[in-house]
């Protein structure tokens, strides 16, 4: 082995990779930089965090849960959909007249409810006898009426200092299912009065569910009538529906919004002056598993299968207020349904202050229960003319 020149280790030493020039031998070939290693995203030392190959369990579990989540949001919102556009078949029933409430013996078929109000009315509710002596119920061949007391007030012996005479009466016969046909004649007016033509089971609510035909407030003119439900648990009406009337609430349930009710508004001059003016005209119900329907006629617009005593509701067009089925069994929520008819006096509804200052605070009588005790003349027009009640039952 011949040793290096002076000249040569010089060359060596500036040439940037000397270290691997000569000890080989001068036949030897400079081998150049060392390459340059990249490392790829899927290499285990730097996983990609997309790459499924190197996750643990932690990423796979909430994988399979964000999938799982979003099943059941798609689920829920195809079912939610669904109903929204389902609608029930009230298929054409055939009718036969089962009840009739009528003439002279028109209050015999119900039973009169005594003492204070159940909705925290200023009124006392009498018995059959006293309400006969006093004139608030009376029937002819043509008609029955049932009004509030005008004869005392709050210095009268007795007196209405603890609230006022009126009546509430409950058909003794109960009904599940069935077509209801009623002649409203007159529907009562006043300050503080809380008047109601209704369905329910009073010794079960709301399990068994409360229909309201006719109902409002402190009526001093013309006024909407509210037909409304009242359920318990389970029963809604946030689907489709078939109405000329306006959807105030959808849930049906007592619990919800005040127990408001699913109501409907059932539109102007539908009660009080404007509809007693035009002769009052009939309610009409059908009760049935597919849903409740509640047709307002004015007189002038009766259908004739009613007057002739052959009803068929599949004839009548779009209900006033419909309430399907769909997301409410009806015949587990509503059982054993009396009529019944009544004019409360301020009460839960029409006594709080917020309602009364609407239409009839005044400086006189700044409180429903002033109203009530000492304005016996205000309830001259506070009752209610029914010709005839007539119960169908299917086929």
């Amino acid at each position: 082995m011949s040793f290096a020149t002076l000249e040569d280790m010089n060359q060596r030493r500036k040439h940037p990779y000397a270290e691997n020039i000569g000890m080989l031998g001068e036949s030897s070939t400079p081998m150049g930089p060392p390459p340059q290693y990249k490392l790829d995203r899927d290499d285990t030392l730097n996983p990609s965090p997309w790459n499924v190959r190197y996750w643990g369990w932690k990423k796979w579990a909430a994988l399979i849960g964000g999938v799982i989540v979003i099943v059941v949001i798609v689920v829920v919102a195809a079912v939610e959909a669904t109903k929204k556009s389902k609608y029930p078949n009230y298929s054409a029933l055939q009718y036969s007249l089962a009840d009739t409430y009528s003439g002279d013996s028109f209050f015999d078929s119900f039973d009169y409810f005594t003492g204070y109000d159940p909705s925290s009315g200023f009124v006392h509710y009498v018995p059959a006898t006293e309400a006969q002596t006093l004139n608030l119920t009376y029937a002819s061949a043509s008609s029955a009426v049932l009004r509030v007391d005008t004869s005392v007030n709050a210095s009268s012996v007795p007196n209405a200092s603890t609230g006022r005479f009126s009546v509430r009466i409950t058909s003794k016969t109960q009904y599940t299912d069935g077509l209801f046909i009623f002649d409203v004649v007159h529907t009562p007016i006043g300050c503080g009065t809380w008047p109601a033509l209704w369905l329910s089971d009073p010794d079960n609510w709301p399990t068994n569910g409360e229909i309201d035909l006719m109902e409002a407030v402190n009526v001093v003119g013309s006024t909407e009538n509210q037909v409304t439900l009242h359920t318990s648990p389970g029963c809604k009406m946030d689907v489709k529906r078939k109405e000329t009337g306006k959807s105030l609430q959808t849930s049906c349930v007592n619990s919800t919004n005040g127990n408001a009710g699913c109501g409907v508004d059932a539109g102007t001059a539908t009660f009080g002056t404007g509809y007693n003016d035009n002769g009052g005209g009939v309610m009409a119900m059908e009760l049935r598993s597919a849903g409740i329907r509640v047709w307002q006629f004015l007189r002038s617009a009766i259908p004739a299968d009613i007057t002739s005593g052959s009803p068929d509701p599949s004839t009548w067009g779009e209900a006033t207020a419909d309430f399907p089925a769909t997301d409410c069994d009806i015949g587990t929520h509503f059982r054993n349904q009396s009529i019944i008819a009544n004019i409360d006096l301020c009460g839960s509804w029409a006594g709080t202050q917020s309602v009364y200052d609407k239409t009839c605070a005044s400086t006189t009588f700044p409180t429903c229960q002033d109203q009530v005790a000492n304005n016996s003349q205000a309830f001259t027009d506070a009752y209610w003319e029914f010709g005839k009640f007539s119960v169908y039952k299917a086929s």
